[in-house]
C-alpha cells in the first residue's frame, strides 16, 4: 500500500504533520539512546559502588539487550493493531519511567528489573517510529528521513556523554538516571501534535474486512512460504552485522589501539564523538544514495567500502590520525543505520510495518551486540589486523547477503 497522505512529488517543503513526525521520532530515538547509554557511563560507579562482580554487570547489558528484543515484538505487534502514535508515546513512558528509578536502585536484582524494562520500552520503540515515518512521507524520501531519525540517536549518545560528564562528578551515578524522566515530556506533545495516517487507517479497515489477526499477518508475510522467510532472516543476518560493526568500533577499538599503538587518547570520549560525526554525515549520504539509486547500490557501495575501511585502523599513529580514520570508519560502517527501517519499510506491508522493523532490527541488536565479546577474545590473542579481518569478513558476509535478496533488487528497478 503506498503513502496516501505523503506527499507525492519531491517537493522539499514539508507539511506540518510531516514536520511533527520527522521532530517526533528524531527526539525519540535520541533520549532512547541518551537514557540506554547512561548504562555505560555509570557502570565504573555502579561497579565500585555496590562491589559487583564482572559477570554480574555484564549481564545487566544482556537483559537489556533482551528486554529490547521482548519489547520489540511485542510493542510491534501492539502498534500495527492499535495505532503507532499511542504505542509509541507508550514505550516513551516506559524507558524513561524505568531509567528514572535506576536513582533508587541499590541491589543488582532491582537493576536487572528495570534495565529489563527500558529495554522493553526502547526496543519497543523503533519499528513504531520508523513506521510513522515511512507512512508520512513519499517513497522516495524515506531513506533520507529514516536516516535523519538514526542521527537523533547519535545526539542522543552525545546527550549521554556530556551529562555523565557533568552530573555523576558532581552528584553520583544515581542521579545521573533520574535525568531520564526527561523524555516523558515528549510523549505529551506527540499525542498532541500526531494523529494515525490515512494509510494506517485504510489498512485496518482492509485487515477488519478479512478479518485476519495481527498475529496472523506477521507470520503471513514473513514467514509463510521459503522466499519470504529466507528474506526475513537475510535482513536480520545484515542488521546482526549493522550492530556487531557498531559495537566493536564504540566498545572496544580505542582500547584496542591504545594497547597496541600506544596512543595516548584520553578515554574514549574523543573517539566517540570524531566516530558520531562520521556517522551522522555518512548516514545522511546513504539515505541519499538510497531514495536516488536504489538500496542495492548504496548497501553495496558501503559495505564494500566498510570492509575495506576497517583496516586503516592499523594505519593510525598518532591521536589526530586515529580521530579522522574513526570519522571516515564511522561514515562508512554506521551510516548504513537508517537505510534498514527504509527497506524493510517497503519491503513489508501496512498492516505488519511495525512488527517486522521491530523484530528484525531487535533480533540483529540481541546477536550483534555479542561481538564485544567476540572481540575482547580476539584482543587478548590476536593483532589488530586479526580483529579489523574479523570485522571486515562479517561486512562482506552482509554484501552477499545483501546481493541475494530479490526484494531489494525489485526496490532498486524502480529507481532504475
Amino acid at each position: 500500500m503506498e503513502n496516501t497522505n505523503a506527499t507525492l512529488t519531491h517537493s522539499h517543503t514539508f507539511t506540518k504533520n510531516q514536520k511533527w513526525v520527522i521532530a517526533s521520532t528524531s527526539s525519540g530515538f535520541a533520549l532512547e539512546n541518551m537514557d540506554v547509554l547512561f548504562l555505560s557511563f555509570a557502570m565504573s560507579s555502579m561497579i565500585g559502588q555496590l562491589h559487583l562482580s564482572g559477570g554480574a554487570a555484564g549481564l545487566i547489558g544482556s537483559i537489556t539487550n533482551l528486554g529490547m528484543l521482548f519489547g520489540g515484538i511485542m510493542f510491534g505487534l501492539i502498534g500495527d493493531r492499535f495505532g503507532r502514535v499511542k504505542t509509541f508515546t507508550y514505550t516513551i513512558f516506559i524507558f524513561a519511567f524505568a531509567t528514572a528509578m535506576m536513582a533508587f536502585a541499590n541491589n543488582i536484582t532491582l537493576i536487572y528489573l528495570l534495565r529489563f524494562l527500558a529495554g522493553i520500552g526502547a526496543g519497543g520503540e523503533y519499528g513504531v517510529g520508523i513506521s510513522m515515518i515511512a507512512e508520512s512521507f513519499h517513497k522516495n524520501q524515506i531513506g533520507k528521513m529514516t536516516s535523519v531519525a538514526a542521527i537523533g540517536g547519535q545526539i542522543g549518545a552525545i546527550l549521554a556523554a556530556v551529562t555523565a560528564a557533568i552530573v555523576i562528578p558532581q552528584l553520583g551515578w544515581h542521579a545521573l538516571f533520574l535525568v531520564g524522566i526527561v523524555p516523558v515530556v515528549l510523549t505529551y506533545f506527540v499525542r498532541r501534535h500526531l494523529s494515525e495516517t490515512q494509510e494506517f487507517v485504510a489498512a485496518k479497515k482492509m485487515e477488519a474486512e478479512k478479518k485476519e489477526s495481527t498475529t496472523s499477518a506477521v507470520f503471513k508475510y514473513m514467514f509463510s512460504s521459503p522466499k519470504l522467510a529466507y528474506q526475513s532472516f537475510a535482513l536480520m543476518i545484515m542488521t546482526t552485522v549493522q550492530i556487531a560493526g557498531y559495537f566493536g568500533l564504540m566498545n572496544w577499538l580505542p582500547i584496542i589501539v591504545q594497547k597496541q599503538l600506544s596512543l595516548n587518547v584520553s578515554g574514549s570520549s574523543l573517539w566517540m564523538i570524531s566516530t558520531i560525526i562520521g556517522m551522522s554525515l555518512g548516514m545522511i549520504t546513504f539515505g541519499s544514495i538510497l531514495d536516488y539509486f536504489g538500496p542495492r547500490r548504496a548497501f553495496g557501495i558501503f559495505l564494500i567500502a566498510s570492509a575495506a575501511m576497517v583496516f586503516m585502523i592499523t594505519l593510525a599513529h598518532n591521536t589526530i590520525s586515529l580521530l579522522i580514520i574513526g570519522a571516515i570508519v564511522g561514515f562508512f560502517s554506521n551510516g548504513m543505520f537508517g537505510g534498514y527501517g527504509a527497506v524493510i519499510s517497503r519491503l513489508y506491508p501496512t498492516e505488519i510495518r511495525s512488527t517486522a522493523n521491530n523484530v528484525i532490527v531487535n533480533i540483529g541488536r540481541a546477536v550483534g551486540g555479542f561481538s564485544s565479546v567476540v572481540i575482547g577474545i580476539l584482543m587478548d590473542h590476536y593483532s589488530l589486523t586479526v580483529v579489523m579481518g574479523f570485522l571486515s569478513i562479517l561486512y562482506i558476509i552482509s554484501f552477499i547477503t545483501m546481493m541475494t535478496l530479490p526484494g531489494l533488487k525489485k526496490l532498486s528497478l524502480k529507481h532504475a
